[in-house]
């Protein structure tokens, strides 16, 4: 009985999590950089970059509390092609070299070819406070 009991709590602590994550920013972290170029040229959309480290913690705090919000889900993922990546491990590693990342969390808005047309760095208080960065960026890039 004690192991049943263990096992529903189990199941709801993660169903709660998963219900959490509903409706947050999508992002594409299994594949490379280059397939993600090629989703983004697909969708017609530029590629939003999380370029972090497991140890920075403005990037967990956006992570745990920005990036799940359905605000910023509902915008990033109508504007943009969403990935993440460590810049201390695999590709991401390149990816912070390339486009000289100095401190984190570093968010690149680059087109499909990968050529840098924005970027944040640092991380917002509140997930309106991000998308409304991020509607700042957009508008400035539209001027360019």
């Amino acid at each position: 009985m004690k192991k049943l009991l263990m096992a529903a709590v189990a199941a709801l602590m993660f169903t709660g999590g998963a219900m959490a994550q509903t409706g947050g920013a999508t992002f594409i972290t299994d594949k490379p950089f280059a397939e993600v170029q090629k989703a983004a040229e697909k969708a017609n959309k530029p590629i939003f970059v999380d370029i972090y480290t497991t140890w920075c913690g403005p990037c967990k705090f956006l992570s745990s509390n920005i990036f799940p919000a359905k605000a910023v889900g509902e915008y990033m993922n109508a504007t943009f092609v969403n990935t993440k990546f460590d810049a201390e491990k695999g590709e991401g590693i390149e990816l912070a070299k390339k486009y000289a990342v100095k401190g984190y969390p570093t968010m690149l808005i680059l087109n499909s070819q990968g050529e840098e047309l924005g970027r944040l760095v640092g991380s917002s208080r509140t997930p309106e406070d991000f998308v409304q960065r991020l509607k700042d960026k957009m508008a400035e890039i539209g001027t360019k």
